[in-house]
C-alpha cells in the first residue's frame, strides 16, 4: 500500500447529465467504502464545484448496497450538476474549504471543463502544499474527450440517435405523398459523434439518414441544397442529420444570429431557434419542399430506455478504477477506458491512467476518415468503431409481395 493520506475523499457531478452518470458515482461510492483505512468519509458535492464554494456537501459514506444498485440505473446526475467556470479567487476558496473539512481526495465526474477544474485544483493543492489527490472520470456524450476511446454517456446517446433516425425514416417514407424534407438536429458543439451515430443502423442508400452533416467539415449551404435537391428527385423524400454545432468555412455558427451565451462565453445553442430549424427554412424556401425539422435535444442524453449495458458498465468501470488508482499512489490523472472494438470483446473493457494535463485542453474531433469524400455521410471505418458500442438492435421489415396489376 503506498503511504496514502487519511481523509475524506469528496465526489462531484459536472456537465450535461447522462443516462449512466450516477453509474460511474455509484461505482466511485461503493470503491470509496472498501478503503476505509484512508477514506474517512465519503461527501458529495451538491451541484459540482459550486457545492464546494458554499460547503453544500451530501453525507454518502453509508449509502447501502442496495440503494447503489438502484442509482446505477438512475439517468441523470442525482447530485445536481452545473456549468460554472471558478475565478482564481473562488478556486482558493474551494481549496480552503476542503482544508478545513480535511479533504484529502477528489473525484469529479464529467468532460472537459471539469477536466479542467480538475487538473487547475491539482495544481493548486500542490502549490499550496496541500497533499490533495486528484482524480476525473470521463463523461459525455459528445465523446470529444482524448486518450479514453469512447466516453460513457456516448454509447447510450448514440444509440439513441441510431433507432429515432431509423424510425422516424420510416415515418417519413410512410409519408412521402406529404412531407418531403425531414432534418433532425444533434447535439454536438463542436464534434460530430452523436450526428455520425445517426447512421449506425442504416442498411443501404435508401434508408435513413441519406445525408449528414458535422462541425468538422466546414458547412456550404449551396451543395447542402444540391444534396437534398438530388436524394429528393431521386426518392421523392429526404432525411438529414444535422449537428446543432455546424459552421461555415470561416468558423461561424450556422443560424444561431439569436444564440444567447453562457459563462463561458459560448452560444447556448438550446435557446436559439437553431441550426435545423434554420436549414429547414432554407431547404422550404429555396427548394420549396415541405420540411420538418425535429430536435430531440436533451432527451437524446437523457432516455433511460436507451442506455446500454455496455456504457453502464463503462461507466461503472471508470468510477471503480478513480478510487481504485488513487489508492494505488496515482494523483491529477483521468481514466481512460480501453475497448477491443468486436461484437465477440464488446464487454472486454481495460482502463489506463493519463495526466490531467493532457486532457483538459485538447478535444477528440470525429476523424475525416469516418466522413465520405463529399462530406455528407458516414463511412464504414466509423461503423466499425461505433457499432459495437449500441449494443444490439432488432431488424426492421420490408414486405417483399408484389404489387397487384392493375385491372
Amino acid at each position: 500500500m503506498h503511504d496514502l493520506p487519511q481523509g475524506i475523499l469528496v465526489v462531484g457531478q459536472s456537465g450535461g447529465p447522462t443516462t449512466v452518470m450516477n453509474a460511474s458515482l455509484a461505482a466511485v461510492i461503493q470503491a470509496a467504502q472498501e478503503q476505509p483505512q484512508a477514506i474517512t468519509k465519503i461527501y458529495g458535492l451538491v451541484h459540482g464545484i459550486e457545492g464546494a464554494l458554499n460547503e453544500a456537501f451530501i453525507d454518502l459514506t453509508n449509502i447501502s448496497r442496495d440503494e447503489l444498485k438502484q442509482l446505477e440505473t438512475t439517468p441523470g446526475a442525482v447530485l445536481g450538476s452545473t456549468r460554472y467556470k471558478l475565478t482564481d479567487a473562488e478556486f482558493e476558496r474551494v481549496l480552503d474549504v476542503f482544508q478545513k473539512y480535511g479533504v484529502r481526495y477528489f473525484v469529479y465526474i464529467g468532460g472537459n471543463g471539469s477536466m479542467w477544474v480538475c487538473n487547475h485544483l491539482g495544481e493548486l493543492a500542490e502549490q499550496r502544499g496541500y497533499d490533495l489527490r486528484v482524480a476525473g472520470v470521463p463523461k459525455t456524450v459528445d465523446n470529444d474527450l482524448v486518450g479514453t476511446d469512447f466516453s460513457p454517456g456516448y454509447p447510450s446517446a448514440a444509440r439513441f440517435m441510431a433507432l429515432v433516425t431509423r424510425d422516424a425514416g420510416r415515418d417519413l417514407e410512410a409519408m412521402a405523398t406529404f412531407d418531403d424534407v425531414v432534418i433532425l438536429e444533434s447535439m454536438g458543439r463542436n464534434t460530430g459523434w452523436l450526428a455520425a451515430a445517426s447512421a449506425l443502423l442504416k442498411q443501404n442508400k435508401d434508408e435513413a439518414p441519406h445525408l449528414v452533416y458535422v462541425p468538422e467539415i466546414p458547412f456550404d449551404e449551396d451543395s447542402f441544397i444540391g444534396d437534398v435537391s438530388g436524394v429528393h428527385q431521386r426518392l421523392g423524400y429526404c432525411f438529414v442529420v444535422v449537428a446543432e454545432g455546424l459552421r461555415d468555412e470561416n468558423g461561424n455558427f450556422i443560424g444561431l444570429s439569436d444564440a444567447h451565451k453562457d459563462s463561458l462565453g459560448r452560444p447556448i445553442l438550446h435557446l436559439s431557434n437553431g441550426v435545423g430549424a434554420y436549414l429547414a427554412g432554407r431547404v422550404r424556401e429555396r427548394l420549396g419542399l415541405q420540411t420538418r425539422c425535429l430536435r430531440p435535444g436533451l432527451i437524446g442524453r437523457s432516455l433511460s430506455e436507451c442506455t446500454t449495458r455496455f456504457d453502464r458498465l463503462a461507466a461503472h468501470t471508470a468510477g471503480t478504477y478513480a478510487v481504485i488508482d488513487l489508492m494505488r499512489g496515482h494523483n491529477q490523472i483521468m481514466v481512460a477506458l480501453r475497448h477491443e472494438f468486436s461484437v465477440e470483446n464488446i464487454h472486454s473493457i481495460g482502463q489506463a491512467v493519463l495526466p490531467l494535463s493532457d486532457i483538459h485542453s485538447h478535444e477528440k474531433r470525429l476523424s475525416h476518415e469516418y466522413m465520405n469524400d463529399a462530406g455528407n455521410m458516414t463511412t464504414q471505418a466509423f461503423s466499425d468503431y461505433a457499432l459495437p458500442l449500441i449494443g444490439e438492435v432488432p431488424p426492421l421489415v420490408r414486405l417483399n409481395a408484389l404489387q397487384v396489376a392493375k385491372r
